[in-house]
């Protein structure tokens, strides 16, 4: 307690203090676990907008997630100065948590970005071609004859 120096109770404290449990706060955690389920979710949608835009299908979509997912982590850390435990209380909460989450919401924006954009390419071969040959036909009428 304050004001008693005993020398006897400071070693006791002194071993104690190793011996403890790093404590959090809990509103501090769960904060923190919202950072990373935003970023993770905010990442896995941009990274499925680029994926479908790329058109990677299959297995290459996936591989492109991981990839995407273990740069967000790594981002995670390093916007942690790389001392996770200083914030987080284990290395699994900034590494997989929020990763199902993310793989559906990059499923959704795999897709969608990729399907339109090949009916779009679709729709404007059709009216290029369509436009060609109006274009040639009205050179040929007027020009040729």
């Amino acid at each position: 307690m304050a004001g008693h120096s005993d020398s006897s109770s400071s070693e006791k404290k002194s071993s104690e203090s190793m011996n403890d449990v790093p404590t959090f706060s809990a509103e501090n955690l769960q904060n923190n676990m919202k950072v990373i389920y935003y970023s993770r979710t905010f990442m896995s949608i941009t990274g499925g907008v680029i994926a479908g835009i790329l058109g990677f299908t299959g297995l290459m979509g996936f591989v492109f997630y991981f990839l995407v997912m273990a740069i967000t982590s790594i981002g995670l850390i390093a916007k942690a100065k790389f001392s996770v435990h200083s914030y987080f209380d284990s290395w699994n909460r900034i590494i997989l948590d929020g990763f199902m989450g993310g793989l559906m919401s990059f499923v959704l924006f795999w897709t969608y970005p990729f399907l339109n954009l090949r009916n779009f390419i679709a729709v404007i071969h059709r009216h290029t071609t369509a436009l060609n040959l109006v274009v040639k036909s009205i050179f040929t009428v007027y020009f040729i004859s």
